[in-house]
């Protein structure tokens, strides 16, 4: 009879114990922990992050810190932390918010485009990855890695083509330079390589004229003729005198740093720079900003007709009227500067 109490004690107390433990293991792993009123949520790990950092960033997020961390324990997700982006939801146990941390980085879109200087495209990026802007323009500038895939740092930012992409939020500025390249090399196929041949251009070219064409209009349906313009000049050894190349070599000069450039004067065109197209004949040796594909395409599929000039178009903003003789190129021109004199813009 003793014995059998004892037995029946212990029965219990086991029975107990598990109870406890099952209660423990409840509500440390299958409670739902989630404390923000939104569907979800999103945490960014760094490369070096510690799992004190990841824990504080979770703490705005969970109900109770402390469960989550002694299953990160057991699991031993503290000394194996991943970096990445990483969704949580609403509702989210520890072992799920575990489970997501752990496995799931989450890639994300990034986009950029109207970049002006390699400066400029790795400060936007690093807006949208891990790697900061420093790495990022070192990467960009790198002289062996130039040297290697024939560019230079005045014709780098070409590699950059604009569009969207997706990357890892933790991608490294190295990573996302080896993409590019294999971005910019899967556009220029055989296609396009044979058009820009038949054209007398190389890659390099065609992008830093698309560049100058970009600044020239915005509007894709007359960017191929605008193409065609500078096409006719070239092929004619005319110099372009591209407004957009004065404005740029001036904007390298002290006197003109943080100034807007509303109107192309005389003064301007006697700039001495390899970028002024009024006093050289040929392509700048660089781009002058990042052009959209569409003025790339444009270049490649330039409108082929007899137009040697192009003036802005104050009847109908945003687009050019075009001349085929300097004595109907003035006509448009007065136009233009008439219009202009009319809004006060002297310079």
């Amino acid at each position: 009879m003793y014995f059998k109490k004892i037995a029946i004690a212990i029965v219990l107390l086991g029975l107990i114990g598990a109870g406890i433990f099952s209660y423990y293991i409840y509500s440390v792993m299958l409670v739902p922990n989630t404390s923000f009123n939104s569907k979800e949520a999103y945490i960014f790990v760094g490369s070096d992050a510690t799992f004190a950092e990841v824990r504080a960033d979770l703490e705005p997020l969970l109900k109770d810190i402390e469960t989550f961390e002694t299953l990160a324990k057991q699991k031993k997700y503290v000394n194996n932390i991943k970096a990445g982006r990483f969704l949580i939801t609403k509702g989210m146990t520890n072992n799920d918010i575990i489970n997501s941390i752990r496995s799931r980085n989450l890639p994300i879109k990034i986009a950029f485009n109207n970049q002006h200087t390699l400066a400029d495209l790795a400060s936007r990026i690093s807006s949208q990855i891990e790697a900061d802007s420093t790495a990022l323009i070192t990467a960009f500038t790198d002289k062996e890695f130039l040297e290697s895939h024939d560019f230079t740092e005045a014709n780098a930012l070409g590699m950059y083509l604009p569009n969207s992409y997706e990357f890892f939020w933790n991608t490294s500025a190295t990573t996302f330079r080896k993409r590019m390249l294999k971005e910019y090399n899967r556009f220029w196929n055989a296609s396009r390589l044979e058009k820009a041949k038949s054209i007398g251009l190389t890659p390099h070219d065609v992008i830093a004229l698309a560049a100058i064409v970009h600044e020239e209009s915005k509007q894709a349906s007359e960017q191929p003729r605008i193409a065609g313009v500078y096409i006719n000049r070239l092929n004619n050894a005319w110099p372009l005198q591209a407004d957009p190349t004065v404005k740029y070599a001036a904007y390298q000069l002290p006197k003109y740093k943080n100034t807007i450039i509303k109107r192309v004067l005389n003064v301007h065109k006697l700039i001495s720079s390899p970028y002024n197209t009024y006093k050289n004949k040929g392509l700048p040796p660089g781009l002058i900003a990042m052009p959209d594909l569409t003025a790339i395409e444009a270049v490649l599929n330039y409108e082929q007709h007899s137009y040697f000039y192009f003036a802005a178009d104050a009847q109908n903003p945003g687009f050019h009227r075009f001349a085929k003789t300097l004595r109907g190129h003035n006509q448009n021109a007065r136009m233009y500067h008439s219009y202009l004199d009319r809004r006060g813009v002297r310079k």
